[in-house]
């Protein structure tokens, strides 16, 4: 949802930080297995993006994803649980999303 104001479109949500969200993500290794434009042991924030592309409800599903711990595939082919992100701050889970998504 967007409001025009002055003949200016302003997004309904906060704009992204991303230096919070990069340490958030630095904090909760979350760098450890993702990387902006390449594959590391999981997918990159690019890949991710793609994915998401268009998807209406794309935030609330990456935030389900990092807070619910579900099993995912790495590059290795093997299976292990997400880890679940450390934070419970609703507004610091919808800016990393978005920084993920953001690529």
């Amino acid at each position: 949802m967007a409001v025009s104001v002055l003949g200016f479109v302003v997004p309904a949500h906060a704009a992204l930080d991303v230096e919070s969200a990069k340490a958030l993500a630095r904090t909760n290794d979350c760098l450890k297995c993702h990387a902006v434009d390449k594959d590391k042991r999981a997918p990159s924030m690019e890949k991710i993006a793609a994915k998401f592309k268009g998807v209406p409800d794309a935030q609330a599903k990456v935030i389900q994803h990092i807070t619910s711990g579900p099993m995912v595939k790495l590059s290795d082919g093997s299976e292990v649980k997400h880890k679940i992100i450390n934070v419970s701050d609703a507004k610091e889970l919808e800016n990393i999303a978005d920084w993920f998504l953001s690529h």
